[in-house]
């Protein structure tokens, strides 16, 4: 029998720390620190699990060079920079 990992490498926090931009460290380890808090009780262990994958998935974004003009263009409404969904997502109007 063979022991399965119950963090996926992506998920761990000295990763998510060296992808992540400085900027958003103090916020990561705030909600980090409060989710392994919470993990000491075992019916909500799922909250850390949940809060790393989130961040990892933030890091990746937010580590993006044209993050910050992607989100300038989403808070603006300019949807002429934007790829609509259904164009690049299989059958993304069969899941509205």
């Amino acid at each position: 029998m063979t022991a399965h990992s119950i963090q996926s490498p992506r998920d761990d926090p000295a990763e998510i720390l060296r992808t992540l931009p400085q900027r958003w460290h103090e916020q990561f380890l705030g909600e980090y620190h409060q989710a392994l808090d919470a993990a000491h009780e075992v019916s909500r262990f799922h909250q850390l699990r949940d809060v790393l994958h989130l961040w990892h998935l933030r890091a990746v974004a937010l580590s993006h060079p044209d993050f910050d003009e992607a989100a300038a263009s989403a808070r603006e409404s300019r949807d002429d920079e934007f790829v609509p969904a259904a164009q690049v997502l299989p059958n993304w109007s069969g899941r509205l």
